[in-house]
């Protein structure tokens, strides 16, 4: 199909496997030390693990960088299920079971970082630290996410209803890159090109409606019924950028969190693809949490 990406966009040194696990074949993209601490990075809509190439091109000494593309996103096959976040959280644990990783470091953006949350919670003993970018935490309450409803409506009833062909057909995702970048000249059309040809795909189209569809009809009205009440016990760091339009900062406030240790860290001139805005930024949070002695 025109404007698809056969093949992943090379990045020097990576090295690149497909891993079966919980009936997803997963697309995995890894650098730096093999035997290092392993970070498993997690992407969000509408990307693929690209969104973590300045690390992958660059991985910090000592450190095992391990980017899959989420179940149907990328080059991974699709979700033997409709995209519910703590599905998606067990195919992830399935695949760091695969990978023979018993405790990982862990970062996480957009739905990758609400993805990361869940997996904290569930699985605590399997992760070091977390590092969330630019995500809401998931104790939020209908009292605090209320004032924010407003963008939730401005794309996401759109991509739940006819994400499939605004992705495939139209401009839609250059829009919301145009609008969601802060910092254009980190990251421009041609960068965003990167991952919008890949939602011409129709399963990568297919499933970044599915990830919206299940949030709004079936997530969203449970946790309004059912707000999360487990607390996390692993040490989390969120970097916000706060002038993201799509998630305001308060969401992911550190008075609001059920945790032993959460920092909230804003960035200001920062929009909500903050990997690809302020790559050095994160770099830095990733070598503090997970490399303390690093230089």
């Amino acid at each position: 199909m025109p404007g698809t990406v056969p093949v992943p966009p090379p990045i020097d040194g990576v090295r690149r496997s497909y891993v079966d696990a919980r009936g997803v074949r997963f697309h995995v993209t890894e650098a730096g030390d093999p035997d290092g601490l392993p970070i498993l990075c997690l992407h969000g809509w509408p990307q693929h693990h690209l969104g973590y190439r300045d690390l992958l091109a660059d991985p910090p000494a000592g450190l095992r960088i391990i980017a899959p593309d989420l179940p149907g996103y990328g080059w991974s096959g699709p979700a033997p299920h409709r995209w519910e976040k703590e599905e998606v959280a067990q195919d992830l644990l399935a695949l760091l079971d695969a990978l023979g990783l018993e405790r990982v470091g862990l970062v996480g953006h957009d739905w990758g970082g609400y993805i990361g949350h869940l997996l904290v919670l569930g699985a605590p003993q399997r992760f070091t630290a977390y590092l969330a970018l630019n995500i809401a935490h998931p104790w939020n309450t209908p009292r605090t996410l209320a004032p924010h409803l407003w963008r939730f409506l401005l794309y996401q009833p759109v991509m739940a209803a006819f994400g499939r062909p605004l992705q495939q057909r139209t401009g839609f995702l250059h829009l919301l890159f145009r609008i969601a970048v802060k910092n254009r000249e980190a990251f421009g059309p041609a960068d965003a090109a990167v991952f919008v040809d890949r939602f011409r795909d129709p399963v990568c189209a297919r499933t970044g409606q599915a990830t919206y569809r299940t949030f709004l009809l079936h997530e969203l009205p449970r946790l309004g019924r059912e707000p999360e009440q487990r607390r996390s016990t692993v040490p989390t760091v969120t970097l916000f950028g706060d002038r993201d339009t799509a998630i305001d900062a308060s969401l992911a406030a550190a008075e609001t969190a059920r945790a032993d240790d959460y920092r909230l860290k804003l960035v200001p001139g920062a929009g909500h693809f903050i990997a690809d805005e302020r790559p050095d930024l994160v770099r830095a949070e990733v070598l503090a949490l997970f490399a303390p002695d690093a230089p």
